[in-house]
């Protein structure tokens, strides 16, 4: 068993301005991502979550600090070995799901995996196989539009795990759910994911969604504070 941590942050630090004033929004903060490990971050609005999880995807640059994937320090990579690495390490998913309108569930699925240049036949297959996976078997060849809110989010989380990525980094994935259905989705997130031993990193505000979680951080003053799970 992989005892190496698959993401590792360590003193990261971010300052925005705001009417030409330095907030300050993440300050020295460290996180340490062990395989297959469920990791919610909570916090109030504008604590920084989302930024964090931004650093964490290489999406943005940290004023200092380093982020690890697989030995890569992707905040100061090269934007093609930023790519590289968020193709083929890391997967996301946002409270919106961002499918792209004009294709199929299926193409939506295996678009990831046709972006590495896999053969198409067996990319269609692995798609078609976790869309099973989440429920969406009967669903393969419908549009965005034509599918509910849940049968989204559960079509974006297959595109995430799809490629069987070391981490998924999730921002409020089921936050435009309601909570029957929020919390059906988020465990079969967690379920598949821990099936695969992709580790889970979810920004959340539901206190019952974190608590599904193996760890939970309480993100306030720039810091990562473990929650109690008592």
């Amino acid at each position: 068993m992989n005892n190496k941590p698959v993401l590792v942050a360590s003193g990261l630090t971010k300052t925005f301005r705001d009417a030409g004033n330095p907030v300050s929004v993440l300050k020295d903060l460290n996180l340490t991502v062990m395989p297959g490990t469920t990791i919610a971050v909570t916090g109030s609005s504008g604590s920084g979550k989302s930024t964090l999880l931004h650093l964490l995807g290489g999406l943005d640059a940290p004023d200092a600090g380093r982020v690890e994937i697989a030995g890569v320090d992707i905040a100061t990579a090269s934007e093609g070995v930023r790519s590289e690495t968020r193709n083929r390490r890391l997967g996301f998913v946002y409270q919106f799901h961002h499918l792209l309108a004009e294709l199929t569930a299926l193409e939506n699925v295996a678009m990831p995996l046709l972006i590495r240049r896999e053969d198409p036949d067996t990319a269609y297959q692995k798609a078609k196989a976790i869309l099973e996976a989440v429920g969406l078997a009967d669903r393969l060849g419908h549009f965005p539009s034509q599918l509910s809110g849940g049968q989204r989010q559960r079509c974006a989380i297959a595109r995430a795990l799809v490629t069987v990525p070391d981490v998924v980094l999730a921002d409020e994935p089921t936050g435009n759910l309601d909570t029957a259905s929020a919390k059906t989705i988020f465990e079969l997130f967690c379920h598949l994911a821990s099936e695969k031993s992709i580790s889970v990193v979810v920004v959340t505000h539901d206190e019952k969604l974190s608590a599904l979680c193996d760890e939970v951080y309480l993100l306030e003053n720039g810091q990562l504070v473990p929650k109690s799970r008592a």
